[in-house]
């Protein structure tokens, strides 16, 4: 099978999206099938097709600052990725997706989509995340002007699958993890000096609003064990000075910030005591997968629109979400009971199995095969209209096209939809009697 992503970062580790579109693309070729990307990152390798990028006037600050990056669609570059494609999947809902969903139309090539970005990822950036009506304003916009062309919908968690339902969101939505890689286990590793006597404590994602990072630093700034507590937090972002300010002001020990590659990403997670997440909001949150799957044992906010939740194996393992006194008793709980942290570290690594990433990559293909046998489908339900029109009078074609327009007006009013452009068969059926 030939895969055409469309990606506007990739092969730049600094969102979990762009390292899920990384390991997804090697896990397909290891399998056998050809990937190629189309993306405004400057990285080298087959089948990689770089579009320059595009830069937001007034905006393109706050872009920066949360490590983000904008392809602007090239109808050449686009078109010599995709042509020859099984299936182009768009990883995001911008511009060059828009403009690779088109060019795919136009050549026959099925397609499909992917739902990683949560309203709130963009709305706590300008200070709106805790006003419903502006992420269901983000959820509406992006449903009208790109997912509705869509008829097979990749998101994370059932927790997404659910918010894109109750959001009018229709066609074929598949609730899939986007997968740990096989380099995350469990592993014996030399703690570093600087933690030698410390209880460390590791969160793993952006600096930015919505993942609540001043939680832990409150918690443990109030904790009868801070002086014994390091918190070290690897990522990068644009709150990064906010969170160092608050550290110097609560922590015994200055938070360590930190961004790291893969393998020593690994050897940090196994050097670690306790992992905590406390974003607001998430779709999955991979960075505290790839922790309970080397046993590192997680505290969670209970958030109603953070998927991660799930990942809770016990009530110690949760936490309410925003209260940092909640997040400090359930800490100190773990310092204070380590056998049980132990036992809970076995269970996590046992649970984790259902998550590698070959299992997901598994059941994305199947999502993509569907996509191509319906692509297939409609298209030959076109040329079959095509012909069957062709006899038709005008009086008749009006009547066909008014049939047409009611039976799609009812598909709606059911929420679903005629993506193959069934409706030439309930004509040519009804024409034979």
């Amino acid at each position: 099978m030939v895969i055409t992503f469309v990606m506007d970062q990739f092969g730049e580790t600094s969102n979990g999206t762009t390292i899920t579109a990384m390991r997804f693309a090697d896990m397909l070729r290891k399998k056998g099938h050809e990937v190629r990307v189309l993306t405004t990152s400057k990285v080298e390798g087959d089948g990689i097709y770089i579009l320059p990028e595009y830069r937001i006037p007034v905006f393109q600050s706050i872009v920066d600052k949360q490590g983000m990056k904008f392809a602007e669609p090239d109808e050449e570059i686009i078109t010599k990725a995709i042509e020859g494609s099984d299936v182009v999947h768009m990883l995001m809902p911008f511009w060059v997706q828009n403009a690779a969903a088109a060019i795919a139309e136009k050549m026959h090539i099925a397609t499909t989509a992917a739902f990683h970005i949560q309203p709130q990822n963009m709305t706590y950036s300008i200070h709106m995340g805790k006003f419903p009506g502006a992420n269901k304003l983000i959820y509406t916009f992006f449903r009208r002007k790109f997912y509705r062309k869509f008829n097979h919908i990749h998101c994370p968690s059932q927790m997404m699958k659910n918010l894109l339902i109750k959001n009018k969101y229709r066609g074929n939505i598949y609730a899939i993890s986007n997968g740990v890689s096989e380099d995350f286990k469990p592993k014996q590793v030399e703690r570093p000096e600087k933690y030698k006597d410390k209880y460390v404590i590791l969160m793993i994602g952006r600096y930015s609003a919505e993942k609540r990072q001043d939680l832990i630093i409150k918690a443990i700034g109030t904790s009868k064990y801070n002086e014994k507590i390091q918190l070290v937090l690897a990522g990068k972002g644009p709150t990064e000075k906010k969170l160092k300010k608050l550290g110097d002001k609560y922590l015994k020990n200055p938070v360590d910030f930190t961004f790291l590659p893969k393998d020593e990403l690994i050897n940090l997670i196994n050097s670690c005591d306790l992992y905590v997440h406390s974003s607001d909001a998430e779709s999955e949150a991979i960075s505290c997968m790839e922790a309970f799957t080397c046993g590192l044992v997680p505290v969670i906010s209970d958030s109603k629109i953070c998927a991660t939740k799930q990942f809770a194996l016990t009530e110690h393992n949760l936490f309410s979400k925003g209260k940092y006194k909640s997040l400090r008793e359930k800490i100190e709980w773990f310092i204070e009971h380590p056998e049980e942290k132990e036992k809970l570290s076995g269970e996590y690594t046992e649970y984790a199995k259902q998550f590698a990433i070959e299992a997901c990559v598994d059941r994305l293909v199947d999502v993509f095969k569907a996509a191509i046998e319906e692509n297939k489908e409609r298209w030959a339900n076109a040329e079959l209209e095509k012909e069957y029109l062709a006899k038709l009078s005008p009086a008749e074609q009006k009547a066909y096209y008014s049939g047409k327009k009611k039976y799609v007006r009812d598909c709606r009013k059911r929420k679903a939809g005629d993506f193959t452009d069934g409706y030439i068969k309930l004509a040519t059926t009804a024409a034979a009697r």
